[in-house]
């Protein structure tokens, strides 16, 4: 009657074990560790790097105990803080400004548990110390924006078709286009029905005039309000990969509103420079007088810059285009050599002066220069066959798609979309996160022994099991917790302790049951059994509602709410499964291998 199949002991049992392994990483702690980053898209981390990387620390006698490639950067963890300082300030010389060495916090899980891809969970701001920023998008100045190169590509697109107008004028979030006559308004309505699908077109007489209204369409305005805050977004990300921040957390909130959480970082004022920064591109024409020669200073009206390949090229100081007039970069091929390219898409102004510029320096070469952090690298620089229009530029030479994808993005969202404003600023010291750390563990110590005693003391068998299920409770809980990579806040560790109290709730919902059904005089076996059978019924309801409330709390709910939802959710699940299977099992074990049971410990 009170016995499992042993298949389902041996899937208990797996459950368990594997909850084990992956909370084994959260108690080795962290050890002192540098980050060693490019700040180029065109430099990439890969075995060359971590072998000089190497090299640099056995030259100067500083031991590291692993030195690893995690994505596009270098990690090396030390044994102390005094390695890890002169290993900064080493590294950091040797590798020159081509590359950021960051101070970080690694992991000191065993290799083994390492390559089981046992890590643990990340500790939030509140726990670790750091900065945290709210900005505010200005949507009134994306909105502006997105009008006026509407308006820049419109002049554009009716002086290529020949079509005759008086000017182009803003009414708020409107365009007003004034024509000389019906018949140029028709022809330049048609036209621009084909081409500017989002927005929505009247035609109007006013004082002699021919005019034509140009007003966004609701889902336009809001697909441009929402790019801007993406594309914001990723240039936040972006940016921030200089920081060297494990765990960075940058999210949207609400519909205008960005959350830029940096824990480890101290430096507020560094951490704003980092997001103010620009990356950008220039096109300029190559000095084709004058030979480059590193260390001579260049001409008068030239500057010197590197190529991908290592070399140096004279460019004229002379800025044909920005990267502000790019409307769109994306990767791609190149049609005729099958390279890597990287394909972009210039406004009404831009594609006006790339033309002009094309049509009068064929036979001459062309500069691409791409700027990060100040510093300018020459992408390409090839000979201009013949005049280029259309808005359609292309970048190709010495790329791999990887480097295409990343220098797109870079260019897509080397700057804002629309201005930010921070409404929201705190910073949370290194000593009080540890505090944070130590009261949020002691609550739950403290918590989990008073329970313990209380239904050791009241149930005494019962109460014991009940007791080791608890605990595989907040095992499992953790194990999944980590499995997800999940970051850890106050508001995560308060959800730990409410799952222990609601996770007890069950088995004394089971335990009681069985107590009514031994004082109506049932047999201990059957008392047992139906103890867990009846009680199940509440226990599920129970949890069902909650788990309502917390899926609700994460739908609805941002930020520290969110991460609160996420544990109680997952707490739930847990706890479901240790107050039903795990208690059951262990009773099992304990009292269904006996025939006839006289009494069952229960207080």
């Amino acid at each position: 009657m009170n016995r499992y199949p042993l298949w389902k002991y041996l899937l208990i049992l797996a459950v368990v074990l594997v909850g084990l392994v992956y909370t084994l990483p959260n108690f080795y702690g962290e050890s002192p560790a540098v980050q060693v980053s490019p700040l180029r898209a065109s430099i990439k981390a890969d075995d060359a790097l971590l072998a000089n990387v190497g090299e640099v620390l056995k030259t100067n006698g500083i031991n590291s105990e692993l030195a690893a490639l995690d994505g596009n950067s270098v990690k090396v963890r030390f044994g102390d803080t005094d390695s890890q300082l002169k290993a900064k300030d080493v590294l950091h010389a040797k590798l020159g400004e081509d590359y950021v060495v960051a101070l970080n916090l690694l992991p000191r899980s065993p290799q083994w548990l390492t390559s089981l891809h046992a890590l643990p969970m990340y500790l939030g701001l509140d726990l670790r110390g750091g900065v945290h920023f709210l900005l505010q998008v200005d949507m009134k100045a994306a909105m502006d924006k997105a009008l006026e190169g509407a308006a820049s590509d419109i002049r554009g697109d009716l002086r290529e078709q020949n079509i005759a107008y008086a000017g182009i004028t803003r009414e708020g979030a409107a365009l007003q286009i004034r024509f000389r006559d019906a018949a140029a308004r028709t022809k330049g309505e048609a036209e621009l029905k084909q081409r500017f699908n989002d927005y929505a077109l009247s035609s109007k007489d006013e004082g002699g005039e021919f005019l034509l209204r140009a007003v966004l369409k609701p889902e336009a305005e809001r697909r441009i309000q929402d790019s801007a805050v993406q594309q914001n977004l990723l240039t936040l990300r972006n940016r921030v990969n200089e920081l060297g921040v494990t765990e960075p957390v940058i999210q949207q909130q609400g519909v205008d509103r960005v959350v830029v959480q940096l824990a480890g970082v101290q430096d507020t004022a560094r951490a704003k420079d980092i997001l103010g920064r620009t990356a950008t591109l220039e096109v300029r024409m190559v000095d084709e007088e004058h030979q480059a020669v590193e260390g001579v200073a260049p001409p008068f009206g030239t500057e010197m810059f590197r190529e991908r390949n290592g070399g140096f090229l004279l460019v004229k100081k002379q800025v044909i285009l920005t990267g502000e007039r790019i409307s769109d970069a994306q990767p791609g091929f190149d049609n005729r050599t099958n390279e890597a390219a990287v394909h972009i898409n210039l406004d009404g102004v831009g594609a006006r002066k790339f033309k002009d510029a094309t049509r009068e320096n064929v036979g001459k070469r062309m500069a691409i220069i791409l700027f990060e952090k100040g510093k300018g690298e020459i992408v390409t620089a090839p000979v201009i066959r013949e005049e280029i229009g259309g808005g359609r530029v292309q970048i190709s030479g010495q790329m791999d798609t990887v480097e295409a994808q990343d220098t797109s993005l870079l260019l897509r969202a080397g700057a804002l979309a629309a201005p930010m404003e921070i409404v929201e600023e705190r910073t949370v010291g290194p000593s009080l996160g540890k505090e944070n750390i130590t009261r949020g563990f002691d609550s739950t110590k403290v918590g989990f022994i008073m329970v313990s005693i209380f239904m050791i003391a009241y149930y005494l068998m019962f109460g014991t099991i009940s007791v080791l299920a608890l605990g595989a409770n907040l095992l499992l809980l953790v194990a999944l917790l980590s499995m997800m990579q999940a970051t850890l806040t106050l508001p995560g560790m308060a959800g730990i302790a409410l799952t222990l109290g609601m996770a007890i709730d069950a088995n004394v919902l089971i335990n009681e049951r069985i107590r009514d059904e031994l004082r109506n005089g049932v047999s201990p076996q059957a008392a047992i059994h139906a103890g867990y059978d009846r009680a199940f019924g509440t226990i599920l309801d129970s949890n069902v509602t909650t788990l309502i409330a917390g899926i609700a709390l994460f739908m609805f709910g941002s930020g520290p709410i969110k991460g609160f939802a996420v544990v109680l959710c997952l707490g739930i699940l847990t706890s479901m499964f240790s107050a039903i299977l795990i208690s059951r099992a262990l009773v099992n074990l304990i009292y269904g291998r006996k025939a006839r049971l006289a009494s069952v410990s229960i207080g």
